[in-house]
């Protein structure tokens, strides 16, 4: 009976998993998808943040981040995705391997230059991006620095006091952007993580140019 429950109990085990999102993609930015309604991470990629910027050989200034996120939109926004969870990250997001119409969304996104391999997570598309260095493809044509060194010294960047810049610019877990003003229903218990791109505000115009909105309560 012992040996008929043990293996009862592990083969109970799979199920307890994190299930694979799979359903309509709704794309946040490069990396990061609603699948299915579920928020996730695309495994092993890195792709430039939304308010990241990047320069031509000229020197000319571009907002690299955008495009990248317009790019992913136009191709996969509203089609269908089976993702196989490989982990969760530190935010709730299931960290998952994705692909569309049968092809790995990971593997196509680097190859044309719209990602990095995140080799510090994995190597499974170190070659692919090295024949997009090559070829020149998407953001490889550009003077670029890459994500996390983008990430990093924005999380090192001098922040305003609150004496000073006492609006709350948070970012919610659907990804959009909103400030909260000193009185507001929100406003204490709302907490600033820089590391998730949320910012002090000097003035409610300079919030809403940034891109948030103010919060409704």
């Amino acid at each position: 009976m012992l040996r008929t429950c043990a293996i009862f109990v592990l083969c109970l085990i799979p199920h307890l998993a994190v299930a694979d999102p799979s359903g309509r993609i709704r794309v946040i930015d490069g990396d990061t998808w609603d699948v299915g309604g579920e928020r996730v991470r695309l495994f092993a990629i890195d792709a430039p943040e939304a308010d990241q910027t990047c320069q031509t050989p000229e020197g000319a200034v571009w907002r690299c981040g955008q495009w990248v996120s317009q790019q992913v939109k136009a191709r996969y926004d509203g089609r269908q995705a089976r993702c196989t969870t490989i982990d969760t990250d530190r935010y709730g997001r299931a960290v998952a391997r994705c692909t569309v119409g049968g092809r790995d969304v990971g593997r196509a996104l680097v190859s044309d230059g719209l990602a990095f391999a995140y080799r510090k997570y994995a190597m499974d598309y170190d070659l692919d991006e090295k024949a997009a260095v090559v070829n020149d493809r998407g953001l490889h044509g550009s003077r670029f620095q890459s994500p996390a060194q983008f990430r990093a010294a924005r999380r090192s960047a001098v922040q305003p006091s609150r004496q000073d810049c006492p609006i709350k610019g948070n970012v919610s877990s659907k990804g959009v952007k909103i400030y909260h003003l000193p009185g507001q229903e929100h406003y204490d218990k709302t907490r600033i993580n820089t590391a998730k791109g949320e910012r002090w505000f000097c003035s409610e115009a300079e919030a809403r140019q940034a891109g948030w909105r103010r919060s409704r309560r």
